[in-house]
């Protein structure tokens, strides 16, 4: 069998981690510059080769993986990347995308032969490093066992929830969850400060309660602990899938009123200063309780 070569377009907080466990497990790996030249220059120094295009990237990868803000930057790459795609080869977007636009491409690549994977990501930068993250992937069944093993190198749950659209599918679902429970945190806290509760008394209550989860612990990591990069998510890309979700609720004329309201909470942080530069999903509670008056309190 022909051992798999890889390319790894967006090496930011999570794509360096995953391309360095690709390389670990033997994968030879082509990258590509953008912004920030640290993580590529630390990559090719550990054996990774450096592409000077999107084109040149493409044309020596049987396997391409994506990790880009949205939907526009993948469409954009997938446009660079098209004419010089083997027939054969797999085209798979990590990213959180829209599921309409997943479809499109994935539509577009195959009259050349070209198959689209979606394979959105669950976890932080740090699981991203251990190779312990989760995926969620939308491919066809054969094209799901060849990019497996691959995709394992980096994640340590790899759930095929279905054919292509349905990982992002289920990432905005996902992330409807764990963002609504930020707009409730936020808003339950800011009333809570309203009424005289502080933070930390309020915390003492759930954390030892069936409320307490994994996303509660990172979110009140900022908000009790004052940990700034406790949960490294911004509230510009928290707003970004949240309108993604609405798309795809319109698509299918489900009525989601929740949903909407979770986005306009973050439609309001984000009109006023939470620009994704400094501000992460975690500091919601700070414009939510400025929004109010509320200057929250520490103990």
């Amino acid at each position: 069998m022909t051992q798999e070569t890889i390319g790894f377009v967006g090496i930011g907080l999570m794509g360096q981690g995953m391309a360095s466990n690709i390389m670990a497990a033997g994968y030879p790996l082509t990258v590509i510059a953008h912004r920030n030249r640290g993580p590529v220059e630390a990559l090719v120094a550990a054996g990774a080769t450096e592409a000077p295009d999107l084109a040149t990237l493409a044309g020596k990868s049987s396997i391409v993986f994506i990790c880009a803000p949205g939907s526009p930057q993948v469409e954009g790459i997938v446009a660079a990347m098209a004419p010089s795609l083997a027939e054969g080869s797999v085209v798979v977007d990590c990213s959180t995308s829209d599921p309409t636009s997943t479809v499109k491409l994935a539509a577009m690549l195959a009259e050349q032969g070209v198959h689209m994977v979606d394979a959105p990501l669950g976890g932080t930068p740090v699981q991203a490093a251990e190779g312990s993250l989760s995926a969620m992937v939308g491919a066809d069944a054969a094209v799901f066992d060849r990019v497996r093993p691959v995709i394992e190198s980096w994640a340590g749950t790899v759930i095929h929830i279905g054919t292509t659209g349905d990982g992002h599918r289920m990432k905005l679902l996902n992330n409807f969850l764990s963002l609504g429970y930020a707009a409730l945190y936020a808003e339950a806290l800011a009333l809570s400060e309203k009424v005289g509760i502080s933070t930390a008394r309020f915390d003492s209550v759930l954390r030892p309660s069936r409320m307490y989860c994994g996303f509660y612990e990172t979110f009140m990591g900022y908000a009790v602990e004052g940990n700034r990069e406790a949960h490294k998510f911004t509230i510009t890309n928290a707003f970004k899938d949240l309108r993604y979700l609405e798309s795809m609720a319109d698509s299918v004329g489900l009525s989601n009123p929740v949903g909407n309201a979770v986005k306009n909470s973050f439609a309001q942080a984000y009109s006023t200063g939470g620009d994704g530069g400094e501000d992460y999903v975690p500091h919601l509670v700070d414009f939510v309780a400025r929004q109010n008056g509320v200057k929250r309190s520490a103990d």
